[in-house]
């Protein structure tokens, strides 16, 4: 019995030396969304300022954890009097709920699985991953890449401005679709 213990803790460790801890680079990595807008067609928007870390675990090409943080002030639809209004309170209300956050829960397959705040609200999410592995750079950085693709309905975090149109349907699109590239750097 005492060597299976051994055996356990050893193993446990071992698989600890295998895993990094990786700050996501914001230059090649990116938040981004998209919306149904009048029903017809989508507008596309992303964050520009968001920060974030993450465990891969080199020996079993798996990632343990994951948190980021986006200012939500920093949200980019490439139109800035429609940016003011989505940081308004008929919106994100970035005065008082200036950051949206991710903690990752779980895995299985490739599916993660994670809380998501946003506009005070925490929900349980299910995100598409697909670990895009894990290289070495020109300058011997160790880099990971990670993409995670969802959809959330923002009825559900409290976002529920919208305006009925005069031939029916509605200006804003419920679902948001999610687009998530991240390249994470290994700390050293």
């Amino acid at each position: 019995m005492r060597l299976a213990k051994i055996g356990l803790v050893s193993l446990v460790t071992a698989s600890w030396l295998f895993a990094g801890t990786y700050n996501v680079d914001i230059a090649h990595s990116n938040v981004g969304f998209k919306v149904k807008h009048m029903m017809i067609s989508n507008v596309v928007g992303s964050f520009d300022k968001f920060s974030g870390t993450f465990e891969y675990d080199e020996k079993t090409k798996t990632i343990k954890s994951l948190v980021g943080d986006i200012d939500a002030s920093s949200i980019n639809t490439s139109i800035t009097k429609r940016d003011e209004h989505l940081k308004s309170p008929d919106f994100f209300d970035v005065a008082k709920y200036p950051s949206i956050k991710f903690n990752l829960t779980k895995i299985k397959g490739d599916v993660a699985y994670g809380k998501l705040t946003m506009h005070g609200i925490t929900k349980d999410v299910k995100l598409q991953l697909e670990n895009n592995g894990m290289i070495k750079d020109p300058s011997g950085n160790t880099r990971v890449g990670i993409t995670l693709n969802g959809t959330i309905e923002r009825k559900d975090f409290g976002l529920t401005y919208n305006s009925v149109l005069e031939a029916g349907g509605i200006a804003i699109g419920d679902k948001v679709k999610l687009e998530v590239e991240i390249e994470g750097i290994l700390q050293k």
